[in-house]
């Protein structure tokens, strides 16, 4: 079944998801939409499809990607489900959680899938360590996503814009909900930290910057007997153990040794968009879930509110000190 997609949205983000449709097995690019009907236009030629209006595009496709500012999710998800349009919205999924929680339950109701656009899900090294994961008993995790300042208007706040990922990580690895978050932010708000402690005593940090010129992705997973860590932009894993203790002979002393070994699994190699899309589309065909459903997508739109006010507090207890 070759299934007609569609791309709302041709920014930075969407000219991808256009790219990855026309390159996919079994899916067929069918058209592109954007308010700035030029971009559209010089998209569409690009990948030899064609410009409509979002009316237009929906009326042609069975599956969309909508890659707009968050403020336009909520609206164009609805018509998407009013077209009967299954769709992949990039994160966040949406402003009002309320809404949010409407719109999954007609995509339910209506038998669409309804995926939200976390895509470090997809990277190699993470799918990687998702298979590890049950092996673990997990009793921390520390998130770091930092780099420079980027060259677009966006002043979408730093938790929001990156560290939105790893709280989705984290949670499809841990579970459950947070019952403390503390947090702070500083440089307008483009630098921000996080610590969270969930029901069963596991801590969680993250640390999210834009204004850190060396640029890192990276989640170290402590267990009780070893450390995880990946690299993101490496696409790599590395499972860190202590060998048993052993005692040597040294010019007639016994002194105690203790060594590491290090294991790295096998991670394949491979682009999260085209795994992303890919995985939405087969959800599509064989009436499955999403990998990331609106449910994983409200959690971190609450959670990252959550860490916002919990650093608005810690900014006002500071002043008033």
């Amino acid at each position: 079944m070759t299934l007609s997609a569609g791309v709302i949205g041709v920014g930075s983000m969407g000219r991808n998801h256009a790219r990855v449709y026309g390159e996919l097995a079994g899916v067929r690019l069918a058209g592109v939409a954007d308010a700035d009907q030029a971009a559209a236009a010089a998209v569409a030629a690009d990948h030899d499809t064609t410009a409509y209006g979002t009316t237009e595009l929906l009326d042609r496709v069975d599956i969309v990607s909508i890659a707009v500012p968050t403020a336009a999710h909520a609206d164009l998800v609805s018509a998407c489900l009013d077209a009967n349009v299954h769709v992949l919205v990039e994160k966040p999924f949406v402003t009002d959680l309320a809404v949010g929680r409407d719109l999954a339950e007609r995509a339910r109701d209506d038998g669409l899938v309804l995926q939200v656009g976390h895509v470090e899900r997809f990277n190699p090294a993470v799918r990687t360590l998702t298979d590890i994961a049950p092996s673990l008993d997990i009793i921390a995790v520390d998130a770091q996503r930092l780099g420079p300042p980027v060259d677009r208007d966006d002043r979408t706040n730093v938790v929001h814009d990156l560290m939105i990922h790893d709280l989705d990580i984290v949670r499809s690895l841990v579970g459950g909900t947070p019952v403390d978050v503390n947090a702070a932010t500083t440089a307008d708000g483009d630098y921000a930290t996080a610590r969270c402690t969930f029901g069963d005593g596991t801590l969680a940090s993250f640390t999210a910057s834009r204004v850190t010129q060396q640029k890192v992705r990276s989640l170290a997973v402590t267990a009780r007997d070893c450390q995880v860590v990946v690299d993101y932009l490496d696409q790599s894993v590395e499972i860190h153990r202590s060998a048993t203790p052993a005692y040597v002979a040294e010019d007639g002393d016994i002194r105690h040794t203790m060594e590491s070994v290090v294991e790295r699994p096998v991670v394949e190699s491979g682009e999260p968009l085209k795994a992303e899309l890919d995985a939405f589309a087969d959800a599509v065909r064989t009436g499955g879930d999403p990998v990331v459903t609106p449910e994983d997508g409200l959690f971190a739109v609450d959670l990252s509110r959550r860490i916002l006010d919990a650093a608005d507090a810690t900014a006002v207890a500071e002043v008033s000190r």
